[in-house]
């Protein structure tokens, strides 16, 4: 049966990086959705007249936005979210790596997959792009678990064969056998994507990532995702483990990891080169703000790498990141973009976490889109959900006064309404 939902309904269908922020989205009385997918959106009373037997959902003031898209986490992380005090090294060798060991058991893998995907839906998160343990359970958990929630995700096995504990070491050919598997599996299954997934260089040695080059070769379909350039001890690292290699990139750009359907968290400290070589590829960048201030990595530029030509992101990237919140990862980028030296508009922040993290994940046909054919996933936000927002809300002067502030103190308590494929979440 279709659904009308009524509501403040904000359509971005242009990339405000591109053009004047004010002139690229468009306010809706209510959205048409039907078997998953969208179908119109207009004027109420235009809707009600051509889809007279819907059923109507009135979400009175909220503002209607597509679901947002966590386009790099790790799930097998969200036991250690909010861990203290460590810099990426030592966070990887006193939180991760030991919570990743308990993944060889389907029953966690499953248990820890479901707690995540739920987490994120009531944050209004309807799709990750997620990395996995090395053990293939992992994955499995982590797509069933989606596939369960009717969710569009990408997710892949983590792969590393040197410089990580026993136990969470593969080989260069048990990473592509297992990667190749899970791949086949899932890939296109429903809603799933599979995304090839060496950890990063430091983890990988030449052999492995040549292997999964290999791989994305054949398959060149899925997606690849790893970590660039995160902090500058880690490029330091990378430099005395590759002396000949040109920069970062290089050292995945060699193996045939660099392309249009790469994305790379972090990337942060870039060369010059590197940043032309992102450009001229076409692969993404994945800004993870609250990652990057909570282990003290860096700033990330969000508006000079779009000026450079490069797709960006956002994402939570916990548990590095310290929230499951898409609104609060908005809030973080706006503050390091001013600490960056730009203001980021709110509608390049709404854009950043749906039709950015989308065109990164190559799902902007599906995802994070209001386009009508799309698939339905939404979220509806309550403007006033506090009293700290509602006040200053009810002193806006327009609309992006008025979202601002849920973008900078919202958190799930903001969430009023999540849709699935046109199925909508229970609380």
């Amino acid at each position: 049966m279709a659904e009308l939902i009524l509501g403040r309904v904000l359509d971005i269908a242009a990339d405000p990086f591109a053009s004047p922020p004010e002139d690229c989205a468009r306010l809706h009385d209510g959205i048409v959705i039907d078997g998953g997918r969208i179908v119109a959106l207009g004027a109420a009373a235009a809707l009600r007249a051509s889809h007279p037997a819907a059923r109507v959902t009135d979400m009175g003031r909220a503002l209607i936005l597509p679901g947002f898209i966590d386009a790099h986490m790790h799930y097998p992380q969200t036991g250690i979210v909010a861990s203290w005090g460590k810099r990426l090294i030592d966070w990887l060798n006193t939180y991760t790596f030991p919570e990743e060991m308990r993944f060889a058991d389907p029953a966690h893998a499953r248990a820890q997959a479901d707690l995540t995907l739920d987490l994120a839906l009531a944050n209004g998160t309807t799709s990750l792009c997620s990395y996995c343990t090395i053990h293939p359970a992992s994955v499995d958990a982590f797509f069933q678990a989606a596939e369960a929630r009717g969710m569009a995700v990408a997710a892949g096995k983590t792969c590393m064969d040197r410089n990580a504990p026993e136990g969470l070491r593969d080989t260069a050919q048990s990473a592509y056998d297992d990667s190749k598997a899970l791949l086949d599996r899932w890939h296109g299954r429903g809603r799933a994507t599979y995304a090839i997934t060496p950890r990063f260089t430091p983890t990988s040695s030449p052999d492995q990532l040549a292997a999964l080059g290999a791989l994305w070769s054949e398959r060149p379909l899925a997606l690849m995702q790893t970590h660039l350039s995160e902090q500058v001890d880690e490029v330091a690292w990378v430099r005395d483990l590759h002396p000949q290699a040109r920069d970062y990139l290089d050292t995945y750009e060699s193996s045939g990891l660099l392309g249009d359907r790469a994305l790379f968290g972090h990337a942060i400290h870039l060369t010059d080169r590197e940043r032309r070589r992102l450009a001229e590829t076409g692969a993404a960048l994945i800004h993870c703000p609250t990652s990057n201030t909570f282990i003290g990595s860096g700033l990330f530029d969000t508006a000079a790498r779009r000026a450079d030509g490069i797709n960006v992101g956002l994402a939570t990237d916990t548990g590095g990141g310290s929230s499951f919140s898409m609104l609060r990862t908005m809030a973080s980028a706006y503050e390091v973009g001013q600490l960056a030296g730009t203001a980021l508009h709110p509608v390049q922040l709404l854009w950043l976490a749906t039709a950015g993290s989308a065109r990164a994940m190559h799902l902007s046909d599906r995802i994070g889109t209001l386009a009508p054919g799309s698939d339905a996933d939404l979220v509806a936000l309550d403007l006033a959900s506090t009293p700290a927002i509602a006040q200053r809300t009810n002193r806006a002067n327009d609309l992006w006064e008025a979202v601002f502030p849920t973008i900078m103190m919202g958190d799930d308590r903001a969430v009023a309404g999540v849709w699935v494929a046109g199925e909508r979440v229970a609380r």
